[in-house]
């Protein structure tokens, strides 16, 4: 089974193949460039230079969120239209989660973080053992205060990564003694982590429509919180 996977949640934009649970290819760009203008070349380059065509594609993957609201609806958009155009499953995964799967060579506490803006960030704790990654806490947006009155409780040591991952060490590190740091260059959401969290998500049964799965943005979007706020400024 060949499975192509999308993360454009954040700054950086990725595509990965993988089959049969093995990596074939990932491009990955940082460049600032728009996902709308990159994705979908990344992709067309990647399955030229695999030797395949979109149709020998059996199962689409993309990161679902938490993350830039753009970025997210743009990489939903694109894998959508690849499943409707082929009549192909999908499989929507956890931002936070792929992250985690990108390091499943570790062993021990993996913490995502992601730059949520407003003195927050997108976080999930997750432990890695035998090269499988099991959840220990739900995808979130929290403060960094209390995401360190949380770690500290874990008592081990702490793999920190993600785009978020260097504020959060900053405010951390004093506090956590056993925190680590991941390199920049493997610190970042990877569509490669998308596509083997995919994976594991496809045996277990949880390939779906691709009309089915939402965004999960953990949070309400600006243009939302500014449309509640006007409305409880009329109710007073």
């Amino acid at each position: 089974m060949k499975l192509i996977a999308f993360e454009t949640s954040a700054k950086a934009v990725s595509v990965a193949l993988l089959e049969d649970g093995r990596l074939l290819g990932e491009y990955y760009q940082n460049s600032g460039q728009t996902h709308s203008r990159t994705l979908m070349k990344l992709a067309q380059d990647l399955l030229d230079n695999c030797d395949l065509t979109p149709r020998d594609i059996d199962l689409v993957a993309y990161a679902n969120g938490p993350g830039s609201f753009t970025g997210i609806r743009i990489g939903v958009a694109a894998a959508k239209g690849f499943c409707w155009g082929l009549e192909r499953p999908c499989v929507p995964v956890s931002t936070l989660e792929s992250m985690a799967w990108s390091h499943r060579d570790c062993s021990g506490i993996v913490c995502c973080c992601m730059d949520a803006r407003r003195d927050q960030v997108y976080n999930g704790v997750f432990r890695v053992e035998d090269g499988l990654v099991s959840r220990l806490r739900e995808d979130r947006a929290i403060s960094l205060e209390e995401l360190a009155e949380d770690l500290a409780t874990l008592r081990e040591p702490i793999l920190l990564v993600g785009d978020g991952g260097a504020l959060s060490y900053d405010f951390l590190k004093d506090r956590i003694p056993a925190l680590r740091l991941a390199p920049e260059h493997l610190r970042q959401q990877r569509a490669s982590g998308t596509a083997l969290a995919a994976w594991q998500a496809a045996q277990r049964g949880e390939a779906c429509s691709a009309a089915l799965p939402l965004p999960n943005y953990l949070r309400l979007s600006q243009a939302e919180r500014e449309r509640l706020a006007k409305e409880k400024q009329k109710g007073e």
